[in-house]
């Protein structure tokens, strides 16, 4: 009898250990090529593919977080984040420059280019890296960028790029307009750098840090601060009651943790790199360097006949890559018409009635600076807030129209912000009402960038729970997250606010938010797709078009 209680316990482990394993699959299970079948996983955002394998990196719990009460859920679901966020490096001793990839020396070919290829046809691309001695390499690891464009059509879309690890990519490309399609490959970091920046990103988290001025009559004292301070030091501790958000800063000597006045950007940490390290980040040599074809770097694209081309668009699934292009300056999402405002009067007849919050970075403070600059009758409410920091508001009495921008809590890089305005986007959230005529838009990614992925998915995680909330009790509320977006990258901002670490923080949002019930303006797409030079905080044009995006989901075609 005992013998057989004993068997069925070991079974019964054994399948709650098989279950467990099954949900973790599923959880992070990918979708595959319909005509490969290829040996890894697809990062669901804009791009790259890679092996689901470890890295060699053993991910070290940062600071408090491995103290984290999550429920078995949340460990489930961060366990699968940061395995779909894994990039497999070669785990090798350190590699010389010279056998390094060098994009010169590197090609790409065009596969079947003298085919005519019609609108909403499938374009296959195979990329070979070279080292700087001209020799093939045998690992993968690169971080490529990839895009199809017509120039004169103004038109661009970005592709998703398969790593086999060894030396080979593929990049497939859907091709969605007619003429004469152009291929542009540019490598953003070799895989050796990608070492780098994984390393950074575990032992360096604190590279960006943060200083506060505490201050009581006569006396003041500036202290640094962050998620997390090393030593033994006595600390303030500044995390939030509500969210459990952490925040640190070390005490004053002769002021009380209550005496803080405001929150700034100390600065950035210097001589992070070795010499050879440092080699691997070269403007003009291997960061966002473009790889040349061998061969036409083209082809041609007919149009499909009219029974072939409803409903091209619109009809694709949730799972849509890419999730839209542009054509003639204007983005043009895959899943549902956009509208475009170009008349200040569109944008106040969606908006007439509606209270607009804008929450989080400063990629969202344009949408505020657009719209007050086009639309005459929003007048910006002075507060007497700092430039670039808020809150900011502008109202518009006739229509009965609110607009407010308010940056989300830190850690956040700007200059100087008030104590008492460090509010989080959660809390935030957990203020309003909502309604079919409240609108909240949310950007919350560069400013986690420097930080191992378990920071920003406990903020993602408030937030998230915050906005269920806020559906829950107000469902017609319309709730838009602008995702982060490509930038310029010199040899010091690829160390902070390199594309690879925001290409992970993306992969990690799309996901958290997925079948959530909020609307998606896919800037990094957009900013990856257009013609012009990648920034920060995009030109005018791109801004226009994720405005044009956010409106339409406010304001939809009535079909």
């Amino acid at each position: 009898m005992w013998t057989t209680f004993f068997k069925l316990r070991v079974f019964c482990c054994l399948f709650a250990v098989l279950m467990v394993a099954v949900l973790v699959v599923n959880v992070t299970q990918v979708e595959y090529l319909d005509h490969e079948t290829l040996s890894g996983t697809f990062i669901d955002s804009s791009g790259q593919f890679v092996s689901s394998q470890a890295t060699g990196l053993i991910r070290n719990p940062y600071c408090g977080y491995e103290h984290q009460t999550l429920s078995s859920q949340e460990r489930l679901e961060e366990d699968a984040l940061l395995a779909a966020s894994k990039w497999q490096v070669p785990d090798a001793d350190l590699v010389p420059f010279v056998k390094s990839t060098d994009p010169a020396s590197s090609y790409f070919v065009i596969l079947n280019s003298a085919a005519l290829f019609k609108v909403g046809s499938q374009l296959e691309v195979l990329v070979h890296v070279h080292d700087f001695q001209g020799k093939p390499k045998k690992y993968g690891g690169d971080y490529l960028q990839a895009r199809i464009h017509s120039p004169k059509l103004q038109a661009g879309a970005v592709g998703r790029v398969v790593d086999y690890q060894n030396g080979f990519y593929k990049v497939f490309f859907t091709l969605l307009w007619p003429g004469r399609v152009r291929v542009s490959i540019s490598l953003v970091h070799p895989s050796e750098g990608i070492r780098v920046l994984q390393y950074l990103q575990e032992a360096k988290p604190d590279r960006v840090y943060f200083k506060s001025l505490f201050r009581s009559g006569r006396i003041s004292e500036t202290m640094k601060c962050n998620v997390c301070l090393p030593g033994s030091l006595p600390l303030c501790n500044f995390t939030d009651l509500y969210t459990g958000e952490p925040w640190f800063c070390f005490k004053p000597k002769k002021l009380p943790c209550s005496s803080r006045i405001n929150h700034f950007k100390g600065g950035y940490t210097k001589g992070l790199l070795t010499a050879a390290d440092s080699a691997f980040f070269q403007s003009g040599v291997n960061i966002k360097m473009p790889i040349n074809s061998s061969g036409p770097d083209w082809v041609t694209v007919i149009s499909r006949r009219v029974k072939e081309t409803n409903n091209l668009d619109i009809s694709q699934g949730s799972g849509t890559f890419p999730s839209g292009y542009f054509y003639k300056d204007q983005w043009r999402p895959r899943r549902f018409k956009m509208r475009h405002f170009n008349d200040p009067d569109n944008i106040t007849e969606c908006l007439q009635r509606k209270m607009v919050y804008l929450f989080g970075d400063s990629t969202i403070r344009q949408w505020f600076e657009y719209l007050t600059m086009f639309v005459p009758d929003l007048v910006e409410f002075n507060l007497g807030s700092p430039k670039n920091v808020g809150p900011f508001l502008a109202v518009d009495q006739k229509h009965n129209i609110l607009l407010k921008y308010r940056c989300h809590g830190p850690p956040i890089r700007f200059t100087s912000v008030f104590s008492n305005e460090l509010h989080y986007v959660a809390n935030e959230l957990n203020g309003i009402v909502g309604g079919k005529n409240t609108v909240v838009a949310i950007a919350v990614w560069s400013h986690f960038s420097t930080f191992p992925l378990e920071v920003y998915i406990r903020r993602l995680r408030n937030i998230r729970r915050a906005v269920v909330q806020l559906l829950d009790r107000s469902p017609k509320t319309v709730v838009v997250i602008r995702t982060g977006n490509a930038q310029e990258l010199g040899p010091e901002v690829s160390l902070f606010n390199s594309d690879w670490y925001n290409f992970q923080l993306d992969t990690v949002l799309r996901r958290m938010f997925s079948g959530v019930g909020v609307y998606l303006v896919d800037a990094w797409e957009m900013t990856l797709a257009h013609h012009l030079p990648h920034k920060l905080h995009p030109d005018e044009v791109i801004v226009k078009n994720q405005l044009d995006m956010f409106l339409s989901y406010v304001c939809p075609l009535e079909t």
